[in-house]
């Protein structure tokens, strides 16, 4: 039987965290060993907002090799970078001009982020859902790994390929696109800030003590965890709508122990949190150190993670290349003379 094909990817804008790991690199370990899977580096989702030059370059580098010490196998799956395949923008502008206005307009991310930057906000703020749908339909994917933040762009993508491409295009009811579905990942999809427990754990956030990324020294970790918002009731809890912050730690020790929630309550339902802190602490330091120790190994070898990338980039471009020439020949767009 042919696998399902899965695609997904992060931005290069900060250090990973334990956020980014446990809610979604984590879940695409598992998905590569029954899945075709593609993982990408958007670096061109990240300059909707500026970038730092030289950092933003060392961050795509950095990601790469993130995913790898993570788990993501390059025998197993393909690893990419978004700038690399000039599909990317060629569809995107094809969607552009398919694409009603009003569509855009109903986005509520570009609201919230154009809100923050004020008179700074640029078109591609305003036009990255439809750069991320091209980002999706050029690889035919079956499943889309989304949190709840991103399903409304997905959905976005799956109408666009519908009405705007399918319908229009398609013919004898051949569907020019797959429309693919939306993974959504429960346990671990969503590690919340060690500051506040109703807020998502996040790159962006400018009190690097509310996450964890994902190479901080043993130290550190121990000194964020320490300093991490709890209450003050003895024993943790899930699912208590007062106690966010108790959820989100039970969690994260839930998820790094290997066990189930009903296993991880019954062990610290009675634990204080003087007690139960250095216990996480020294789980996710343990957690954390085959990946430090990997990530090092391949952060010397830029060759060989060079070598990588390209062949992700080689297999990326052979199957976005076949798609994006198939909607240039259904729109009419004549091939090179």
């Amino acid at each position: 039987m042919k696998q399902k094909r899965v695609l997904s990817g992060v931005q290069p804008t900060g250090a990973l965290h334990l956020g980014n790991w446990l809610g979604a690199i984590k879940n695409w370990v598992d998905l590569q060993h029954q899945h075709d899977t593609f993982f990408c580096v958007v670096d061109l989702h990240a300059i909707t907002v500026p970038q730092d030059v030289k950092t933003l370059s060392e961050n795509t580098l950095s990601t790469a090799a993130m995913y790898i010490a993570c788990g993501i196998d390059p025998k197993k799956s393909s690893i990419f970078i978004q700038s690399h395949i000039s599909a990317h923008c060629e569809l995107c502008w094809i969607l552009n001009c398919l694409t009603p206005i009003n569509w855009m307009e109903r986005m509520i991310q570009f609201k919230e982020k154009a809100l923050k930057q004020g008179d700074n906000v640029s078109i591609g703020l305003f036009d990255y859902p439809v750069l991320m749908a091209a980002d999706i339909l050029l690889y035919q994917p079956d499943l889309v790994p989304v949190g709840e933040d991103q399903k409304q762009h997905l959905e976005l993508a799956r109408n666009i390929a519908q009405q705007r491409i399918n319908s229009r295009f398609g013919k004898d009811k051949e569907n020019l696109l797959k429309i693919p579905d939306a993974l959504i990942m429960k346990q671990g999809a969503k590690v919340m800030s060690l500051n506040d427990g109703r807020n998502k754990m996040s790159k962006s956030d400018p009190n690097a003590n509310s996450r964890i990324t994902l190479l901080d020294p043993p130290d550190l970790i121990l000194k964020k965890i320490k300093k991490a918002k709890t209450d003050q009731f003895i024993g943790l809890e899930f699912n208590n709508p007062d106690r966010p912050e108790a959820d989100n730690l039970l969690n994260i020790y839930s998820i790094l122990s290997n066990k189930s929630k009903e296993a991880s309550y019954e062990e610290c339902k009675e634990m204080g949190w003087g007690m139960f802190k250095p216990l996480l602490a020294e789980l996710v330091i343990d957690s954390l150190k085959p990946i430090q120790s990997q990530y090092k190994e391949l952060m010397d070898d830029k060759e060989g993670l060079g070598n990588i990338i390209k062949s992700g980039n080689e297999k990326a471009n052979e199957i976005s290349s076949l798609t994006l020439q198939k909607i240039k020949d259904a729109i009419g767009l004549i091939n090179k003379l």
